[in-house]
Order: structure tokens, then sequence, then C-alpha cells
């Protein structure tokens, strides 16, 4: 290490003042002790900054990992609700079909339906010809229940008039 002349961070020429000399036993190998408080400044500076890279590397790792965590958390909530929203679409058109039948029967048809989507059956209700039944579905920790309703068409609108023909 060399220590600079005296001139604060100008780096000139060395100074002849702070080399040591050899066969001089003084402390700091023939240093003058101005010099010594510099270069151990220098060197503390850079022991001080030891093992800040991989403390950086580790909370950086800790927090992908924890953001990765939360998004596969997030789409294993939205897949478990479209699975129950299908099973619960189903088993309401299957209960609609059935509909005419009776209630007992429309809902042993959508509970049917929903076994075989993997959910489960929570309430069905028939009226008439409308059915509206809710499903829950099991994904990983997450339950949703979704309700769906399923019916007849709604009474047909006015036939639109036919479009006459262009005159000539």
């Amino acid at each position: 290490m060399r220590c600079l002349g005296g001139r604060g961070d100008d780096p000139g020429p060395r100074d002849h003042r702070c080399r040591g000399r050899k066969g001089h036993g003084r402390r700091g190998h023939g240093r003058r002790p101005d010099c010594r408080r510099r270069d151990r400044g220098h060197r503390d500076r850079g022991r001080r900054d030891r093992g800040v890279a991989t403390v950086w590397v580790a909370l950086t790792v800790a927090t992908l990992c924890s953001v990765c965590v939360v998004i596969l958390a997030f789409g294993q909530a939205v897949a478990a609700r479209h699975r129950a929203g299908g099973a619960a679409d189903l088993a309401a058109l299957a209960a609609a079909d059935r509909a005419l039948q009776g209630p007992g029967a429309a809902c042993a048809a959508a509970r049917r339906v929903a076994d075989a989507q993997g959910a489960l059956l929570v309430r069905c209700w028939v009226r008439g010809d409308v059915a509206d039944v809710t499903a829950r579905a099991a994904f990983g920790p997450y339950a949703p229940e979704v309700r769906s309703r399923a019916g007849p068409p709604a009474s047909p609108a006015s036939p639109a008039s036919p479009a006459s023909p262009a005159s000539p």
C-alpha cells in the first residue's frame, strides 16, 4: 500500500517519508504514525463491506421465493374457482334438463354431474323448469362455492321483419 504525500487524495508521487526502511525496528514497519492511520482506514473500509453481497443475494432470493409462493397460491385459488364454476354450470344444466320429471330427479341428475366433475353439490333448488344449484370444488386448501342457474331461454323477441329486397 502506498501513502500519499500529505496532499489529501491527490494521486501524486509517493512521499518518501511514508516508506519504511529496512533494518529499523520501529513500530509500524518504519512508517510515520499519520501514514499508518490512513492505510489502516483504507483497509478497514474494505473489511466492513465484506459479506454484504451475500446478504443482498440471500434477501433477493427470499423475496423472489415469497413472490413465487404468492403467485402460485393465487393461481391455485383461481383454478379452484373455475373448477367449481364449471361443475355448478353443468349441474344446473342437468337439473334444468330433468326439471319436468320433478325436483328429486332433477337434483339427482345434478348431483351425478357434480360428482363426475369432482365437486360437491351443496344446494339444489328446482322451481318449475328453472334449476338453481350451488357446487363446491376443493382444490388444494381452497374450496369455493359457486351458484349457477339454468332454465329455458327467455321468451323470444318479436321476429325481425325480413329485409326488403333492394329495388333495381
